[in-house]
């Protein structure tokens, strides 16, 4: 039932049959595909449940309106994710149906879904698998149909993409901000090295170091990470901005006083934990609306978002 489900759900996103169209009876595809009645039944049914296709008595089976099925992957399930996947889906017409998975940095995760869903949707909207180079799955997609997310600070051709700086922009907030670090004996990023997060930062976290004359340090090994009076930090992750927190209440020390502290990626949180975590974030709102922006008009958008410093009590 599934390939037969499958192999109509492509004719019709090919735009072998047309919105209102009829499609082949029961018995036409039983003979064709050499299944039973009850299986084709049962695909009908499925398509129907989909929304991708009607039925009358008068009429049999027929394609629904114009639906345009989107498969968005992301890369693992965070809180800022979580709003660029709600201003994405908002942002789209009520006849833009997405589906969403996560990859989790497994690659074998990522070629499977790809592998089995090339063909199958109007449009692919992909966080890549690395930020320093396109994955050969996504060469195999249609060019036309796919919009690459987030990572991709690699050459991206002709290829839609809306995506994050990690590098120049980042540079860019914290040099407009500096005067805030130069109140600190030292700057310290913590980028461990089993972290995801692209490394292009710290080569541009340290060209702003020395720019400044900021005595910094970056860390990527957990057993060497310290929390110490008069030090600013630059946290990556999440759970390692907890942790910090809890330290620094075990040790009294507060937070926007004997310490600067600053976190990637803004999350509702944020702003209401110690006096408000100052962050450098990139928009994940306006991604997502540009995202859907690009889906809707079909125009070959090509945009970085760049990252942004937001003050808070933290530092």
């Amino acid at each position: 039932m599934k390939l037969l489900v499958d192999a109509l759900c492509d004719a019709i996103g090919q735009g072998k049959f047309k919105p209102g169209e009829v499609l082949p009876s029961v018995n036409q595809l039983s003979k064709e595909y050499n299944l039973s009645r009850d299986t084709v039944f049962k695909a009908y049914r499925e398509l129907k449940k989909r929304g991708i296709i009607h039925s009358t008595r008068a009429k049999g089976y027929y394609v629904a309106g114009a639906t345009h099925k989107v498969l968005l992957m992301l890369d693992i399930y965070s809180p800022f994710k979580d709003v660029l996947y709600n201003s994405f889906v908002r942002s789209l017409p009520s006849n833009f149906k997405v589906d969403l998975v996560f990859h989790f940095y497994n690659e074998h995760l990522f070629e499977t879904v790809l592998n089995d869903a090339a063909g199958r949707y109007n449009y692919y909207v992909i966080m890549n698998f690395s930020n320093e180079r396109l994955h050969n799955s996504l060469k195999k997609l249609d060019p036309s149909r796919l919009l690459i997310l987030d990572l991709g600070d690699f050459e991206k051709f002709d290829y839609a993409y809306v995506c994050q700086d990690f590098g120049k922009s980042v540079y860019n907030a914290l040099a407009e901000h500096a005067s805030f670090f130069k109140k600190y004996k030292k700057f310290v990023l913590y980028l461990p090295n089993d972290c995801e997060h692209p490394k292009i930062l710290i080569p541009y976290f340290r060209k702003f170091a020395d720019n400044f004359a900021i005595r910094a340090e970056v860390i990527t090994s957990p057993k060497r990470f310290r929390i110490t009076k008069n030090t600013a930090f630059l946290i990556i992750q999440q759970k390692d901005l907890v942790r910090t927190v809890k330290i620094c209440r075990e040790k009294n020390l507060m937070i926007g006083r004997d310490i600067g502290l600053i976190a990637y990626n803004d999350t509702p949180m944020y702003e209401i934990i110690e006096n408000g975590i100052t962050v450098i974030s990139t928009d994940f709102a306006l991604m997502g609306r540009r995202a859907a922006e690009c889906l809707k008009t079909g125009n070959r958008l090509q945009e970085i978002i760049p990252a942004r410093m937001i003050i808070r009590g933290s530092l």
